[in-house]
């Protein structure tokens, strides 16, 4: 299986709002209360917050499909469009997320390199991301790939509040 990017735009508004709230279910369902991962799906993937990030110039959004079908997508920001206060040589992976049947065939570590690409190509130095300190087999894959813990900062699932580890790699022309 050889992955494919495409880069999404308002015409796939549906499915990424579709395919957003399959993979973060998937993902949290089971360390959340059902009221406050129906609260935050709504809020975060809301047709018109997706349409706004979509429209953002600062956030781009990537499909890769596997088989001819969308297995996931990528999320990077850069400027204002990220979710900290960072400085303008860094750029945020804000999501990526695989849909279930499709995990364990490299797809993250896809788009973890698809981010890095963007990174380098955009001359940023720092490439950062926000990941919940109980997702111990995320932050292993991230420490695997150069990341190292830099802050934390609060992550609202509902009303509960969670707190997101920050992690950065600093970006070397081998990268």
């Amino acid at each position: 299986m050889t992955p494919t990017l495409k880069k999404c735009t308002l015409e796939n508004l549906s499915l990424l709002q579709e395919i957003s709230i399959e993979t973060f279910n998937e993902t949290f369902k089971d360390q959340n209360t059902p009221e406050n991962m129906k609260a935050y799906l709504e809020r975060a993937f809301h047709v018109e917050q997706l349409k706004q990030e979509l429209t953002n110039l600062s956030s781009e959004f990537y499909f890769v499909y596997a088989d001819g079908e969308v297995a996931g997508y990528l999320k990077v920001n850069t400027d204002e469009a990220q979710s900290e206060e960072m400085d303008h040589d860094s750029l945020e992976i804000e999501r990526i997320y695989i849909r279930k049947k499709y995990h364990k065939q490299g797809l993250g570590k896809y788009l973890f390199h698809k981010a890095i690409e963007i990174a380098v190509e955009r001359n940023k130095k720092k490439v950062w991301l926000g990941v919940w300190e109980k997702n111990k087999n995320a932050i292993a894959f991230y420490q695997k790939m150069g990341f190292i813990q830099t802050g934390a900062h609060s992550f609202y699932m509902g009303d509960e509040e969670q707190v997101d580890y920050i992690m950065t790699k600093t970006l070397t022309r081998t990268n």
